[in-house]
Parts: structure tokens; C-alpha cells; sequence
């Protein structure tokens, strides 16, 4: 039973690293995302990004919630979609920044492996959206939905990132020295 159980466990894992792989060598999805509602704020109607603004780097998630009769469960859940809208992006980041580092580094980095990233990528981003803010709402009057913008500074993640013990030490070393020109990459690339 328990060799089942392992043997299930990682077909799983590498169905599921597959399934990474082939989606991040796809090349980003363009998605006209103006919303076009009028009288919204504009990070309503451009929705979720990774922007260079005077305040920094910035990666933004939007979440939105129709009305469901309860305002605070109907905000709440707007806040968690814009906070998973984050954690999206930041995923799409970290990524990216792995790829480049594996590029620079020639493969040569033997103990990064596929799953390996992944489950760094996705504990980086779990303690990084510990720090993420609600930075603005907004409510549809015409169609009672609420808006919410979730935002998480690069700067930020890269103080997390240099504290984190158990991330490869080349790829943390990689999106330190690397991680302001991967993001205006990213950021020129969405303009």
C-alpha cells in the first residue's frame, strides 16, 4: 500500500511538473484586459500587472466579487482573488527568473532540478504574500461587483528572498544581482 501510495505521489508530482514545463515554454498569453467600464479607477480596467512606477517595482493583482448579499464576505472575497491574482504573477516572475538563471548558468547547475524549482517558486511565493497590502477597492454601482487591488513591492520580495534558508543558493544569488532587469523585461514586454 504504501508503495502505491509513493508510486501515486510522484506520477503525480511529475504530471504535474510536466504540466509547469509545458506552460511556462508556451510564451506569455496576451489578453486584452481594459475592462472598458466607465467611471472605474484605471487598475480596474487594466487589471492585474508588474509595473515600474516612481514608488518602485511594483506587481499588481486585481480580484473582483459580485454582490453575494453579505458586503464584508463580498470584500473578503475580492481581497483573496486580488491576492491570488498575486500570487499568479509573482509564480509567472519567479519563473521567468529561473529560467533565466538556468539559461545563464549553461544547465551546468545539476541540483536544480524542475521540481525543485517549483516547490521553491511556490514556498517564496507563499511567505511573499504574507507581505502583500490592499491598496484600493472599488464598487460597481451599475452591477454591485467590488474591485480589489492587491500589491507586493520587488524590493520587498527580494529582502524575503535573501533571508529564505532552504532556496538553491544560485537562483536566490541569480534574482538578487538579476531581479530588477528580469521584471523591466517583463514590464516592457506587457506595454
Amino acid at each position: 500500500m504504501t508503495t502505491r501510495r509513493g508510486f501515486l505521489a510522484g506520477a503525480m508530482l511529475l504530471a504535474a511538473t510536466g504540466l509547469l514545463a509545458a506552460c511556462a515554454g508556451s510564451g506569455p498569453t496576451r489578453v486584452e484586459s481594459d475592462l472598458h467600464i466607465d467611471g472605474a479607477p484605471d487598475w480596474v480596467n487594466e487589471g492585474t500587472a508588474i509595473l515600474k512606477t516612481h514608488d518602485g517595482r511594483m506587481f499588481h493583482g486585481v480580484g473582483s466579487a459580485p454582490h453575494m448579499g453579505d458586503r464584508s464576505l463580498q470584500t473578503s472575497t475580492a481581497d483573496d482573488r486580488a491576492r491570488a491574482e498575486l500570487a499568479r504573477v509573482l509564480s509567472s516572475y519567479m519563473d521567468v527568473a529561473s529560467h533565466d538563471y538556468t539559461a545563464a548558468s549553461g544547465g551546468g547547475d545539476q541540483t536544480l532540478s524542475t521540481a525543485s524549482i517549483s516547490r521553491q517558486i511556490d514556498a517564496v511565493s507563499r511567505i511573499n504574500l504574507a507581505g502583500s497590502r490592499i491598496i484600493g477597492r472599488w464598487r460597481d454601482e451599475k452591477t454591485n461587483i467590488i474591485y480589489a487591488l492587491a500589491e507586493l513591492d520587488l524590493g520587498q520580495v527580494k529582502d524575503i528572498l535573501g533571508r529564505v534558508d532552504d532556496m538553491n543558493a544560485g537562483l536566490r544569488g541569480h534574482i538578487l544581482e538579476q531581479g530588477d532587469n528580469i521584471f523591466d523585461g517583463m514590464a516592457k514586454e506587457k506595454e
